[in-house]
């Protein structure tokens, strides 16, 4: 029911153009997809996406997003957008995602007026609608439309039409900006963030999928799985010598375990 509830939602506003805002991550993995299955019904539908390269963003996003576009057969606009020039979101304030999300909705709908297209879509789930995220508050101000949301389609849900249809990235763990990565309050240290990635993905390599590093100055807390608490103990020597090979100084494991948005605990 809620699938075709989507389509239709989707269908309606194909018929006057949509861009979609697409990160390579399964919400708006599945946007597009259902946006392209529709428009092969209509004669005149149009479905463009965008992406953004960003200096938060994971470096791992754009190819997957490459990919993605290449298997749908759909064009992709590729922008770059440094919203570090915003002193909000280089100080790391508690609303940096809405400065943030400002900046790269508005150069969306610039593109979507260039391009004739009458709608910016996102991947904004109900899920998302839930927690803090300061910017939905500006995609809401823009006017850019959340089929997912609208649709009220949970996280869940989302990954399980997206493995129906059999996209890819139906399982792809979560990949928020890096800034989520450092406390709130205290500017950026960009010149951390490739260590962050690097050691993160290093973990990935050794098993731990959904794991996250947020660094305090020297001291990292490191977020995995509970489930995995006795993988990462048993492998602790390892773990220890490639981090701190890589940069990392005191290195600590979160006895509470992964939790989307941890850094948001101190403000809610």
């Amino acid at each position: 029911m809620k699938e075709k509830l989507l389509r239709e939602y989707i269908n309606k506003l194909i018929k006057d153009g949509v861009l979609i805002t697409f990160s390579g991550g399964v919400d708006s993995t599945l946007v597009l997809k259902i946006a392209v299955e529709e428009s092969k019904k209509i004669s005149d539908g149009k479905v463009k996406a965008c992406t953004f390269q960003t200096f938060l963003s994971p470096s791992e996003d754009i190819e997957i997003v490459k990919k993605l576009a290449k298997d749908f057969n759909v064009d992709i606009i590729q922008k770059y957008i440094d919203q570090t020039k915003n002193i909000a979101v280089s100080n790391n304030h508690k609303d940096r995602c809405f400065h943030c999300k400002k900046m790269i909705f508005s150069e969306a709908i610039n593109i979507a007026k260039e391009n004739n297209l009458k709608y910016v879509l996102d991947g904004t789930n109900s899920d998302d609608l839930k927690i803090y995220r300061p910017g939905l508050k500006a995609i809401k101000e823009l006017g850019v439309k959340s089929p997912l949301a609208d649709c009220n389609f949970t996280k869940d849900e989302v990954r399980k039409l997206a493995e129906k249809l059999k996209i890819k990235v139906a399982k792809r763990p979560s990949a928020p900006c890096l800034a989520t990565r450092f406390p709130y309050d205290e500017k950026l240290p960009l010149e951390k963030f490739s260590l962050i990635e690097k050691g993160e993905n290093f973990l990935k390599e050794m098993g731990f999928l959904t794991n996250r590093i947020r660094l305090y100055g020297d001291v990292t807390r490191i977020e995995i799985s509970i489930s995995d608490f006795d993988k990462f103990i048993s492998s602790r020597e390892k773990i220890i010598k490639n981090l701190k090979e890589l940069g990392f100084k005191y290195i600590n494991l979160d006895m509470e375990g992964f939790r989307s948005g941890s850094m948001d605990e101190v403000i809610l």
